[in-house]
């Protein structure tokens, strides 16, 4: 796989070093062609590795799930690149994965779990094999509205939509999974994400509290406001971009207050499970030390920790380590109570035996 990647790029790269050696210093109009070729060679690559993925998912997992690949629709692009032209206000087409135990009987009524993608990785590729294990039920996998659904559409989106209408896509996949496979109990649906996947998961039970039984938010962004006053420049500037917000912070705290979940925990009323890490590199614990304040000044109840110096930092549960593996099987575990499978693991070693993990 390597081999045939290095060879991908190579090809790919060909045609930059001819317009690169006839591009003169001062030429603006070469320099021009150079930066766009660049541009689709980033596109390309993105679909190879997209490709790539693909075939890991298969691989990794196929001998324990079904593994359904399907196109939906959301609501239409957060901002249209020219609100008048045809087809402007079309719902916005998006690929999402739907992953069925092979094991599953289809005469009696599964649970179903939405997992919702993080921010770097809208596939995330499949280092371990607990995807499908969460709860026994089928997954749904989805990917919109960031870097690579931005290019493959076209559109002009940000690489990252937190609270957006990234939330309504998710709920459109939980549509979608009820309509389409009649062995899915409706009433027995939870919400799972990590990192910009669990502030998706957040919002998803904020704004549609009724279609979950649970969730779980595992190192969530939680609040923009002292997020982006945290992270650099450039972080800022993707959000005050005219194809996202259209403004900073200062210039608009109510609407980066509507897409935090901090201010929206008033609306909890699903059970909930928040993991948070002292030592996380990308999300800082101050946001969900905020989070965890926030539910408990409002009186919810809900279930948390965050751990103290965890091996991995943002991945902290997400090695292949026994540590790692047995946080994960928390995770499982809390899932369970509130989604009752036909089948639960008492430990590590169960999931082992199951296929679930990797030893």
């Amino acid at each position: 796989m390597r081999r045939l990647l290095l060879a991908c790029l190579f090809v790919l790269a060909v045609p930059l070093a001819a317009v690169a050696q006839e591009t003169p210093a001062a030429d603006g109009a070469k320099l021009d062609e150079v930066l766009g070729a660049l541009e689709n060679l980033g596109h390309r690559l993105d679909e190879l590795q997209k490709q790539v993925d693909d075939g890991l998912w298969f691989d990794r997992v196929g001998d324990v799930a079904h593994i359904d690949k399907v196109r939906l629709y959301g609501p239409p692009k957060w901002k249209e690149t020219n609100p008048t032209g045809i087809g402007a206000g079309n719902p916005l087409k998006f690929w999402a994965y739907v992953f069925i135990p092979r094991d599953l009987d289809p005469g009696r009524k599964a649970p179903l779990l939405v997992l919702s993608h993080g921010a770097s990785t809208p596939t995330s590729r499949p280092t371990t094999r607990t995807s499908c294990a969460a709860a026994r039920p089928g997954a749904t996998w989805w990917w919109r509205r960031s870097t690579a659904a931005a290019r493959a559409t076209a559109a002009a989106c940000t690489s990252i939509d937190y609270g957006g209408l990234e939330v309504e896509d998710a709920h459109a996949c939980r549509a979608y999974v009820l309509e389409n496979y009649d062995f899915v109990d409706p009433g027995r649906v939870g919400a799972i994400g990590w990192s910009h996947g669990g502030l998706i998961s957040l919002m998803s039970v904020f704004e549609h509290p009724g279609d979950y039984a649970c969730a779980y938010a595992g190192v969530p962004v939680s609040d923009l406001v002292a997020r982006l006053g945290y992270l650099g420049q450039e972080y800022r500037d993707d959000f005050s971009a005219d194809y996202h917000i259209g403004q900073t912070v200062g210039e608009n705290i109510p609407e980066y207050k509507r897409r935090s979940p901090v201010w929206n925990v008033r609306k909890l009323k699903t059970p909930l499970l928040v993991l948070s890490n002292t030592t996380d590199e990308d999300v800082n614990v101050l946001e969900v030390e905020h989070l965890v304040q926030a539910l408990k000044a409002e009186g919810k109840q809900f279930e948390h920790e965050i751990y103290e110096a965890a091996p991995g930092g943002h991945s902290f549960d997400r090695l292949d380590t026994k540590g790692a593996q047995e946080i994960r099987l928390r995770v499982y575990r809390f899932l369970a109570k509130h989604l009752k499978p036909p089948r639960t693991f008492a430990n590590v070693e169960q999931l082992h035996i199951a296929g679930y993990v990797q030893p």
